[in-house]
């Protein structure tokens, strides 16, 4: 049995003076703490408030503008896609008015559409900013953002697009990138190089379109 009369540890009183100290700086600084909650609180519901009525809305406004220039884009109609019909926005407008809020596929579709107008630079700029996770759609990306840089001459800048493509697609549509890099090559004097993508296509991807009559620029460089 424990005697009544111990006198209490070094531990023991430690914990206490702890415990006291505790309770005195409570005592001192209860208002003080108490304002820095309430403060932290009204901070949260500010941030809450800003996200179900202004973020979330302007989102959904944003998601609702692209409907119309993506069916301009899905008809080939590029220029209407990109400036709008007078009664809905075009990407460009979205874009500078909505930024990422209108999706990340904005810049997709702004992008592709620059390209097909032989507008390169816009392109590069909007394909730049593209940042999807998925990864045909960003290989996709990438191997447009190379067609644009071959459209301002820039072909290293077109290689490097290429060579991301390929290693981020991995799968059929690798096939259509390697062509891509293996002309680039060829542009750039790099034979060898460009033989080793034309090869991985007829050895990796015979199914493929790009396979078909791969025999014909391996025959070139092998005059």
């Amino acid at each position: 049995m424990a005697n009544k009369n111990q006198k209490p540890t070094e531990n023991q009183q430690a914990v206490g003076q702890a415990v006291s100290g505790t309770e005195e700086f409570l005592k001192k600084n209860g208002k003080m703490l108490g304002l820095i909650a309430l403060c932290v609180l009204i901070a949260v519901a500010i941030c809450l408030a800003v996200i179900n009525w202004v973020v979330k809305p302007a989102r959904a406004a944003a998601v609702d503008e692209t409907f119309a220039a993506e069916r301009y884009f899905a008809s080939g109609e590029y220029q209407t896609a990109l400036e709008g019909d007078g009664s809905s926005l075009g990407f460009r407008d979205i874009i500078a008015q909505y930024g990422a809020k209108a999706g990340k596929a904005v810049y997709m579709y702004a992008g592709v559409s620059e390209l097909q107008l032989k507008n390169y630079e816009e392109a590069i700029k909007y394909l730049k900013k593209y940042n999807g996770k998925d990864d045909i759609l960003a290989a996709r990306a990438l191997s447009c953002l190379g067609d644009a840089y071959v459209g301002t001459g820039d072909l290293n800048a077109a290689l490097a697009s290429y060579e991301k493509a390929i290693k981020k697609a991995d799968n059929m549509y690798a096939a259509a990138y390697m062509l891509k890099a293996g002309l680039v090559c060829e542009e750039l004097g790099n034979n060898a190089k460009a033989l080793e993508y034309y090869q991985e296509i007829k050895d990796m991807y015979p199914q493929s379109l790009e396979a078909y009559d791969i025999d014909k620029y391996i025959a070139r460089i092998n005059k």
